[in-house]
């Protein structure tokens, strides 16, 4: 096989790993802002999937005790915002700084032991038949499971919004939550059960770093992938599957500058670590020039009072 095609599919194969923990982070902030509820924590919950997932892990042998611990912590750091924003009527922009604030010092303390320990990471698994496919089986099936369980969430998350009636129910209490709940629809429960499910999507987002991408505990590992989700759910339009699309061009160009490092180029390694967060400003440049700003809910971000009448 061409030597240039090798490399090609290679970084392919690099861009789907990498991309997979923002996958699993857009779908949980669609869910999340779908009901109305903006979540500028994702960052924070990320970090404590991956602290969690990695120490579960650890103590057990057994990387799916991990994936259970973390979507546990991300599901509860992610109910620490739901109770100051849907109970207490908390900002939410404020509610959500403060909590990656408060995971990243959590975090950093309690994981201060585990950096550098050996953990309990998923291996990759090549799928039968599949992965002898020239050219998409090396891109697409042979990775860890987590990649896999990906590729059922992306459709399932799309097909759930747009063509059930939990999904419409959903998206009616981040459009028009007083008209939901004339229907008879308790909004408060609805935007509580998507804060949870979609902080623990964001938390196995921060375990595939732990468990299979990085195979470590690495302090700060998320580096800003919980923003760059946020930004992504945006440009993708509130979109399941634009936002999958996105986030494996993320992680290709995350793959790309790991690529440029290695080759031994001048260009200097502080640069090459800009490119995705370069590609990220971009991405809202152009979402801004889209007008994507009226696809968002229109209830997003506006506390719900019950039996309030606009």
């Amino acid at each position: 096989m061409d030597a240039n095609l090798l490399l090609t599919l290679s970084i392919l194969a690099a861009a789907v790993r990498a991309g997979t923990c923002i996958v699993y982070a857009v779908i949980g902030e669609i869910l999340m802002e779908r009901s109305g509820i903006l979540n500028l924590g994702l960052e924070g919950i990320m970090l404590s999937g991956a602290l969690a997932g990695f120490t579960a892990a650890k103590m057990t042998g057994n990387p799916w005790n991990g994936v259970l611990a973390a979507l546990c912590a991300g599901a509860l750091m992610s109910l620490i915002h739901g109770v100051l924003c849907i109970s207490l009527k908390a900002g939410q922009v404020v509610s959500g700084l403060a909590l990656t604030i408060f995971a990243g010092g959590v975090c950093g303390v309690f994981g201060k032991k585990m950096v550098g320990q050996p953990g309990s990471p998923f291996h990759n698994w090549n799928i039968p038949v599949l992965s002898d496919i020239p050219w998409i089986g090396q891109v697409f099936f042979r990775h860890d499971i987590l990649v896999y369980l990906s590729y059922l969430l992306i459709p399932l998350a799309w097909y759930f919004l747009f063509r059930t009636r939990a999904g419409l129910n959903l998206r009616s209490v981040g459009e028009n939550p007083q008209a939901a709940e004339s229907l008879g629809l308790s909004v408060n429960k609805i935007r509580y059960l998507y804060i949870l499910v979609g902080g623990a999507l964001a938390g196995l987002g921060g375990a595939h770093l732990s468990l299979a991408y990085n195979n470590q505990w690495i302090d700060n590992m998320t580096a800003g992938r919980g923003w760059i989700a946020i930004a992504l759910v945006i440009f993708a339009g509130w979109n399941p599957l634009k936002a999958a699309l996105v986030s494996y061009l993320f992680g290709g160009i995350d793959a790309v500058q790991f690529r440029i490092q290695a080759s031994g180029t001048q260009i200097p390694a502080e640069i090459l670590l800009m490119m995705p967060y370069i590609f990220t400003i971009i991405v809202l440049i152009i979402a801004s020039g889209k007008g994507e700003k009226q696809s968002a809910p229109a209830a997003l971000g506006i506390p719900f009072i019950p039996g309030e009448r606009k």
